[in-house]
């Protein structure tokens, strides 16, 4: 399939998913760097026996979304987007996204419109994205975010590596948190930009509910740690050991890494404080919807906890 678009590669990760990576990859229209997380399905070899343009990358160990920035690294083009092994970017999104970046130059990462599974339906991400009540930069398109959903994210390779990447502490899920933050910190607007569409069809391979809470605990623990005031992190932190056992779990989790977490702490400056403070109403609305169906934390309030 010929590239829509030559400033930009197309980074995927996966882990044991062969069949729907398979499947997903046939569909990219850029050039795509492919970053194994320690697969044990065969997935890496399947890849180099049916898509030789694909660059492989084959870690030893999984490092969660952290592989996405070694797939970002790699990359040459001035422009990076994310897919997971079960989505993959509109005909004509991979273009219009460059085109929006290019004429920005502000601009360090837009989020695109997610269409989830063969119905076409408005992920609730996007329609809480659209709602920001951030105020608009002048001169920057789209609706302003402080978060953004990795596999519907594309950057400014700049931008990204500047900011650090996707992390090896909190890794995955939840990775997009920090890294929104520190993108603001350091001077780049991120905007949801909805005529830009990404394709979601979730693998049936997936964690069960109450594990991704637990998961998505931890990382929304570790982030507090790194970026926000001491007070703020604690009190992020004491929220999820008075939550349900599956929370309380995550927070657990995360006093292992505690350490790490410490030695990356950079707390983020005011303006960005106050924006995530803006967003925090969003972020503590209650959310009836099955646990399955809920908004990943960083992303319904760009950065609120869990």
């Amino acid at each position: 399939m010929s590239p829509e678009d030559p400033r930009v590669t197309v980074v995927v990760v996966s882990q044991n998913r062969r069949d729907e990576l398979l499947a997903s990859l046939a569909r990219h229209r850029a050039s795509v760097i492919y970053v194994d997380n320690a697969s044990a399905d065969g997935s890496a070899v399947a890849v180099r026996e049916r898509f030789p343009h694909v660059e492989v990358v084959r870690l030893c160990r999984n490092a969660g979304a952290y592989a996405r920035t070694v797939g970002a690294r790699r990359a040459r083009t001035p422009f990076v987007a994310f897919a997971d092994d079960d989505s993959w970017w509109a005909p004509g999104a991979l273009a219009a996204g460059a085109a929006t970046l290019a004429d920005h130059s502000g601009l360090g990462l837009l989020n695109a419109r997610i269409l989830v599974g063969p119905e076409a339906r408005t992920d609730p991400v996007s329609e809480v994205m659209a709602r920001s009540p951030l105020p608009r930069p002048p001169g920057v398109p789209g609706v302003p975010i402080l978060g953004f959903v990795a596999c519907a994210a594309m950057v400014r390779r700049e931008a990204f590596l500047a900011a650090g990447g996707f992390d090896p502490v909190v890794r995955f899920p939840g990775e997009e948190e920090r890294l929104a933050i520190d993108l603001a910190a350091g001077g780049w607007a991120m905007s949801y930009v909805d005529d830009v569409v990404v394709h979601h069809h979730p693998s049936p391979v997936r964690h069960t509910p109450a594990r991704r809470v637990r998961a998505m605990t931890r990382a929304s623990v570790l982030t507090g740690v790194m970026r926000l005031p001491r007070d703020a992190a604690v009190g992020r932190f004491r929220r999820a050991l008075g939550s349900g056992p599956a929370q309380r779990s995550g927070a657990l989790d995360a006093l292992r890494e505690l350490p790490a977490a410490l030695r990356a702490r950079r707390p983020a400056p005011a303006d960005v404080l106050s924006q995530l403070e803006l967003l925090s109403v969003t972020a503590d609305r209650p959310d009836d919807r099955p646990p399955e169906e809920r908004v990943p934390a960083g992303a319904r309030g760009y950065g609120g906890g869990a």
